[in-house]
């Protein structure tokens, strides 16, 4: 079964983010993206406490491309471990998910 998926990614700039949401959607492994700029992390990386302000893409994509999205999200993105956390939604309006999955390419 085909189902959507939320995918939450942080990128170090707002032109890089939208350059890359938008190759995901022309390439039909997204449906759309939203860009949240001026969020601030705070993580470990290499033993040390970070903190940077990033944007925030949550892109929505369907089960059944996320294998494909994945692939072409970590190979364009700049990060060496980048952020993707895809998450089930509980519930979706049925339009819209109608809508979203019809965008999506269906990947074997």
């Amino acid at each position: 079964m085909n189902e959507v998926l939320v995918v939450f990614c942080t990128f170090p700039e707002a032109t890089l983010a939208r350059q890359i949401g938008t190759a995901l959607v022309e390439k039909q492994l997204a449906a759309c993206v939203n860009l949240i700029p001026a969020v601030e992390s705070v993580y470990r990386w290499q033993g040390r406490i970070e903190s940077s302000t990033e944007v925030l893409a949550i892109f929505k994509t369907s089960t059944a491309a996320f294998s494909a999205f994945e692939r072409a999200l970590a190979q364009a993105h700049p990060y060496d471990v980048p952020e993707i956390i895809a998450l089930k939604p509980t519930a979706i309006a049925e339009p819209y998910q109608a809508w979203l999955l019809s965008q999506v390419t269906r990947e074997a």
